[in-house]
């Protein structure tokens, strides 16, 4: 069922008065109550912040806009990048507001601090913005669950690829924290594995505008591949950058570790044409996809990342699990969505793992040329699958304290 998103305020303003009290005996303070954290004005604001907001919205819309009788209350907030803020946000949030649920969680540095809060809470958290792998290995819990991607599959789709068409050499440019730490020590693994070498890198603070230094010691080392492990703004000033000191006319190639497609418009194809890169979904991928993104397109005048259309998946799955259960009970509702497979315009053989981790089929994407492309956003050509056995990092390898090895 499809609500217009004007009526959803009044949905969760006036349901209660309708619900009745036997429906909602499970659902804590008789309403569904799902807090968004991301950044929303900074960094990574295009990536995920208010066009994730609004994907939620949707998929609050679309489920009708409560659960069994129990209204679906949305709170929001900007993290600023901040460990510091979203763990205490996240606590006010429990503390005074009983929130059930928080998504969105974007910079890993952030989630792996709300995380935290949440196990002790005993709250759910389904992170769809993070990248860093060690959000479900080291600093896995029974209180969260990782949605749209992870630095696993990004190192092993892309970094393999571009080894395997001789890029054996590498320069990586890393941001300073968590997320980066996680990419580099992936993509390293892969590109050693792969017969390669990393030669160097240098690790930038998170954000930076000023790119000149680094990209000058990535001319300096002599490598034939130039490694992005950043996201965000940080990426576009480095490809900029990079592109003002005519890296890439010195024999030298750009990969791009963590891409967007919020980015790769942001730059244009001829800044970024030929770029491989790795996504968990795309919204020209097949029809499903296209009808979805169509609707968040009339919604927000941009097509969605993959991060976009991720919190839309799995706040529906989170509703569903809540429905199926007659509860918002955090362990009661993870287990329930454990036990259900996902099959969505987003994920393709998805399911959620003991380590939290949501493992789907994955993309290696090509950015096209432009005369290849059609339109303003047709911008990628989709190389080939990795299948999500082969995405993500084996259990058989996990630090996760929830994993019996």
């Amino acid at each position: 069922m499809t609500m217009p998103r004007k009526a959803l305020v009044t949905s969760i303003a006036f349901a209660a008065a309708a619900a009745t009290t036997s429906a909602q005996a499970e659902i804590s303070d008789g309403e569904v109550r799902i807090g968004y954290l991301a950044d929303m004005s900074g960094t990574y604001r295009d990536l995920a912040g208010p066009g994730g907001l609004t994907a939620l919205e949707m998929a609050v819309a679309d489920f009708g806009g409560s659960v069994n009788g129990a209204p679906i209350v949305l709170f929001s907030a900007d993290d600023r990048n901040s460990a510091d803020v979203g763990a205490n946000t996240v606590r006010e949030w429990i503390d005074q507001r009983n929130v059930d649920m928080v998504a969105g969680l974007v910079a890993s540095s952030v989630t792996i601090a709300v995380t935290k809060v949440l196990e002790e809470n005993d709250r759910l958290g389904i992170v769809s913005g993070s990248a860093a792998s060690s959000v479900t290995n080291e600093h896995c819990t029974p209180n969260h669950i990782h949605w749209v991607y992870d630095t696993y599959p990004l190192a092993n789709g892309t970094a393999r690829a571009v080894v395997e068409q001789g890029g054996d050499s590498w320069f990586l440019l890393t941001a300073d924290y968590a997320f980066g730490h996680a990419l580099e020590a992936d993509v390293t693994r892969v590109v050693e594995e792969s017969g390669g070498e990393v030669v160097g890198s240098v690790r930038h603070p998170f954000p930076t505008s000023d790119f000149s230094s680094y990209i000058l010691q990535a001319q300096g080392s002599g490598a034939k591949i130039v490694g992005l492990a950043n996201a965000g703004a940080d990426t576009v000033n480095a490809i900029t950058t990079a592109s003002q000191f005519g890296l890439t006319q010195s024999g030298q190639q750009l990969a791009g570790l963590l891409i967007f497609l919020n980015d790769v418009h942001a730059l244009g194809l001829e800044a970024t044409q030929n770029l491989l890169l790795t996504t968990g979904w795309y919204w020209d991928m097949d029809d499903q996809a296209r009808e979805w993104a169509q609707r968040y397109f009339d919604e927000v005048g941009s097509m969605p990342t993959m991060v976009q259309a991720g919190i839309y998946s799995s706040t529906m799955h989170y509703l569903e699990a809540v429905q199926a259960a007659g509860t918002d009970d955090a362990q009661a509702v993870r287990a329930q969505m454990a036990s259900q497979p996902i099959n969505d315009f987003f994920a393709r053989n998805g399911r959620i793992r003991e380590d939290g981790r949501m493992v789907h089929d994955m993309y290696l994407a090509q950015v096209k040329t432009p005369e290849e492309s059609t339109g303003e956003w047709d911008l990628y050509e989709i190389l080939s699958t990795i299948p999500a056995e082969q995405a993500y990092r084996p259990l058989s390898e996990s630090q996760c304290k929830l994993v019996q090895n």
